[in-house]
């Protein structure tokens, strides 16, 4: 184990100690399904990514496997709109978070736990139809990650897709002024002590997170790749005042950053959907 998986392991035991309270957040969004994918898929960046293009319905009756479950929001939404679930993660809290779920919810299929290292974990499933990530790629080195999709290709379904949601850095200008825009967990870096110590504690590693480096590692190992860019507009939520509706401009700021010219999308977009299909095995 090295010490970012080290880093990693510690970081999201710690997170997500409270088991109650993650799971009981869940069943919440679970017993209104519909409203609550609606309101996320429209405002919340992540979800407005993941699930782009249909994605809820395509996953019916479909085999998922998600990479890096974290608080397993989001398998577990998949389970309980019909996808058969398989979620890996390296922290052994996912795993206690799917156990209590899988307990109080009947989902036609219950949630498949596979705990550790993605590149050791014992797959006894293949030829899953997608494999997905929810801001995961970012945590891998770029080493790591060939070596993921690498593994990722052989599991994969013939006409499998894979999806990734990412935050999206193609403006060294941009990030350097994102890094000094202190923001709830972390401090900017103006407060150069503070900026240091919440650096060496920080799980993610120093890596290339461009549209650019995207594609070709997509082109690398896929036929069709896609990548869309998020976020242009709406990262500009965090300047409004507390009693603005922010949700409400976001759900605007999504639909009015489509109109805009790709290429300025691209520079501006705080986040991207990435989206690989038909596999070069």
């Amino acid at each position: 184990m090295d010490d970012n998986q080290k880093k990693n392991i510690d970081f999201y035991d710690q997170k997500y100690q409270f088991l109650d309270s993650e799971v009981n957040g869940i069943l919440k969004r679970l017993n209104k399904l519909d409203v609550f994918l609606a309101d996320a898929t429209a405002t919340d960046t992540s979800w407005v990514g993941l699930y782009h293009d249909d994605f809820q319905n395509k996953i019916v009756g479909k085999k998922v496997l998600e990479l890096g479950c974290g608080d397993c929001a989001n398998a577990a939404i998949m389970a309980a709109l019909g996808a058969e679930v398989y979620a890996n993660d390296i922290s052994s809290k996912s795993g206690e978070i799917i156990a209590k779920v899988n307990e109080l919810y009947k989902f036609t299929h219950p949630i498949v736990f596979i705990e550790g290292d993605f590149l050791t974990a014992d797959f006894k499933e293949k030829d899953f139809d997608f494999v997905v990530g929810k801001a995961f790629l970012h945590h891998l080195t770029h080493d790591i990650e060939r070596k993921f999709f690498n593994k990722i290709c052989e599991l994969l379904a013939p006409t499998g897709e894979s999806r990734f949601f990412e935050p999206a850095v193609n403006s060294r200008i941009l990030d350097e002024i994102r890094w000094h825009i202190p923001v709830p967990g972390r401090p900017s870096k103006f407060s150069k002590e503070a900026f240091k110590i919440w650096k060496a504690n920080d799980p993610h590693p120093e890596r290339d997170n461009s549209s650019k480096h995207f594609k070709r590692l997509g082109a690398k190992y896929f036929q069709d790749v896609q990548i869309i860019s998020l976020g242009t507009l709406e990262r500009f939520h965090r300047l409004l005042p507390a009693s603005y509706n922010q949700r409400s401009f976001r759900k605007k700021a999504f639909v009015w950053e489509r109109k805009l010219p790709s290429s300025l999308n691209r520079i501006f977009a705080r986040s991207q959907v990435i989206i690989y299909k038909n596999a070069k095995h």
